[in-house]
């Protein structure tokens, strides 16, 4: 019965790490996303919160990407100065997203390799990114999960 060797194993596992060098966001993101436009209300954005609990929320019009609403962003909406006049919770509730979204956002494209993806994952400390195409449109989602979904995947093999 021939044993393994050092080399063929070290060969096998690169082999399956070359897997993981290939993949693409477009390979492992999340295609169904759900996203709010600009016009949704504080109020609603919390009940989409809760029913979906997400981190963040893609806003979008027309099928183009405009920014990105987060917890932080509604959380925002809340905190004032002490030389501020605070404002009635229900006229809070009644802002739309438009006013607390963040428009520059950090996304990869579609063909954006799985290893590039994880260094802005490490480097951002983010748990996911937008994957918008070349019009700006909103194709998917990719998160820490998908990513580690596709080392996973990779590397069966090995185990």
């Amino acid at each position: 019965m021939p044993q393994p060797n050092r080399e063929s194993a070290d060969n096998e596992l690169g082999g399956l790490m070359y897997r993981f060098l290939q993949s693409t966001a477009a390979q492992y993101m999340t295609r169904g996303v759900t996203t709010v436009t600009r016009d949704v209300t504080l109020r609603d954005l919390e009940a989409l919160f809760e029913k979906h609990d997400f981190n963040s929320f893609p806003v979008v019009e027309e099928g183009k990407m405009l920014g990105i609403v987060t917890k932080f962003d509604f959380l925002r909406a809340f905190a004032f100065t002490t030389g501020q006049m605070v404002p009635h919770y229900d006229d809070l509730m009644k802002r739309p997203v438009g006013e607390v979204m963040t428009e520059a956002v950090v996304h990869v494209e579609p063909t954006s390799p799985l290893t590039r993806v994880l260094q802005l994952m490490v480097s951002l400390k983010a748990r996911s990114f937008p994957v918008v195409g070349a019009e700006r449109q909103l194709v998917g989602i990719i998160s820490r999960e998908d990513v580690m979904r596709a080392l996973t995947e990779a590397t069966r093999d090995a185990r």
